[in-house]
């Protein structure tokens, strides 16, 4: 008998595209992708377990939420190149709190469903503001200031880096906590702006710090000079 993730045509792609149907009423929450790895997690435990490609690791649906997605059926398609399963959805499938991640309406970009819960708490401020971001970067230029510092290019949004920091450093020698406070929260935004025009979601910065944890600083500074 062929293993279940032998029938997947890993030949095309690495990453599996996994459409995600809520069980009890067919409505389509959410696309994401499995790799192997995933795809074997969410056999086994039939429990939903995706890869992040922003984060670069798997990630088990709902890990940091709790809204977790029980599957009951996965489904090949024809081609054997992309999934369908059918879960129990915990809470809400949506990052934004809301029920399925399809909720804004192509032509008109107008807004169909309404936020179900408030995420920020599960999801943190970062990720939260991260993925904010990450929603304004096709928006208005003329309604977002998002939007007005991502469409000026990247020399304008390094521009700000460089000169939060450098206002956060004068704070630092003004011995100002208050300013100090400030200006780090200004230099964290612009510097998450700049990860989300690559991409680069704040998980990865986590997992690059948890490494980091495992070595001295010293060692960890050699490693990057060798």
């Amino acid at each position: 008998m062929i293993n279940a993730v032998d029938r997947v045509d890993w030949e095309k792609s690495k990453l599996l595209p996994v459409i995600v149907q809520e069980a009890s009423t067919n409505e389509i929450l959410m696309m994401a992708y499995m790799n192997k790895e995933a795809l074997e997690l969410s056999l086994s435990t039939k429990i939903a377990h995706y890869f992040s490609r922003s984060k670069q690791r798997i990630w088990k649906k709902g890990e940091s939420s709790g809204h977790i997605q029980t599957i009951h059926s996965f489904s090949i398609d024809c081609d054997n190149d992309t999934l369908l399963i059918k879960v129990t959805q915990e809470g809400v499938a949506c990052h934004t709190g809301r029920k399925s991640c399809f909720f804004t309406e192509l032509e008109s970009g107008e807004t169909n469903s309404e936020v179900e819960v408030d995420t920020t708490a599960a999801y943190g401020v970062i990720d939260t503001l991260y993925h904010t971001i990450q929603e304004r970067k096709l928006a208005d230029p003329k309604t977002s200031w998002t939007a007005k510092l991502i469409s000026k290019g990247e020399n304008t949004i390094l521009k700000k880096v460089v000169e939060e920091a450098g206002e956060f450093s004068f704070a630092y020698k003004d011995n100002d906590e208050a300013e100090m406070i400030y200006e780090a929260a200004d230099l964290t935004y612009h510097m998450l702006v700049a990860l989300a025009v690559k991409n680069i979601s704040p998980d990865r910065i986590k997992q690059e710090l948890a490494r980091r944890f495992d070595m001295s600083g010293i060692a960890e500074k050699n490693a990057r000079e060798d």
